[in-house]
């Protein structure tokens, strides 16, 4: 089973520019998207479909912003828009999709910022998708959070660490939060299977920072510790242009 990820940074964009053409060769059996920023009956037909794959929206109520969707080759047993918190649902942040050995989340993870204003929204987000994520533990089942998390967890995932530490997505306070996932049981399935690779998931538009790869990585696949035997690979396409972010998937044996 193949699980891609992308913060396609506008939906409507990526389809104009016919980047989401590859989904088509590629064929990833789940296909799960952030910062869509439209509602669905914005869309047409044609727009809103993609042919062998059913669908799942979660529009933010605030037009134009945030969102997530999935596109899904097998129905899932149930479909949750939102985690149960209205100051976050609001936004269309999460989507959960329930197969039978797994709970798969596709979060766009709150940036902090013009001047880290947001971060302590941030944090409770993480705080309250943390919470859930150890209910599922309680009950023996097993989960997968991805998306973009919106933080670059140590320096191996950012180009320029020590001129970022002031800078939400590197703070030491956010990325402490990845640190208390990990020490919670969850894994980092691409740096589990490799340790000491560097590749970059997401690059400033602003600085042309993706032809010189001074990039961050923003872009994971969280998974429970006894899980992570099910994982085959985990894929970073670089090479896979039209958003600020690159897609990223996850191979299941």
């Amino acid at each position: 089973m193949k699980i891609t990820t992308w913060n396609v940074n506008g939906y409507r964009a990526v389809m104009n520019k016919k980047s989401l053409d590859w989904v088509d060769e590629f064929e990833p059996d789940i296909l799960c998207l952030q910062e869509i920023k439209v509602k669905p009956e914005q869309l047409s037909d044609e727009m809103r479909e993609r042919v062998g794959y059913s669908s799942a929206w979660n529009a933010a109520e605030r037009p134009g912003y945030s969102g997530t969707a999935a596109f899904f080759k097998q129905q899932p047993l149930s479909i949750q828009a939102g985690m149960g918190f209205p100051e976050f649902d609001i936004e269309g942040r999460v989507l959960r999709l329930q197969y039978p050995n797994f709970f798969l989340y596709n979060v766009y993870f709150p940036n902090g910022g013009q001047e880290n204003l947001r971060v302590p929204y941030k944090l409770d987000f993480y705080a309250k998708l943390l919470d859930i994520y150890l209910e599922h533990i309680k009950k023996g089942e097993n989960v997968i959070i991805t998306g973009d998390f919106n933080t670059a967890h140590n320096e191996i995932d950012i180009a320029r660490p020590k001129e970022n530490e002031k800078n939400t997505g590197f703070l030491r306070i956010e990325r402490d939060w990845i640190d208390k996932y990990i020490e919670n049981g969850m894994v980092d399935a691409f740096r589990q299977l490799y340790p000491d690779k560097v590749e970059y998931t997401w690059w400033s538009q602003r600085i042309n920072a993706r032809p010189r790869n001074i990039g961050w990585r923003l872009d994971y696949f969280m998974i429970n510790k006894d899980f992570m035997s099910h994982v085959k690979d985990v894929e970073v396409h670089g090479e896979i242009m039209g958003s600020d972010h690159c897609p990223v998937t996850l191979y299941l044996k």
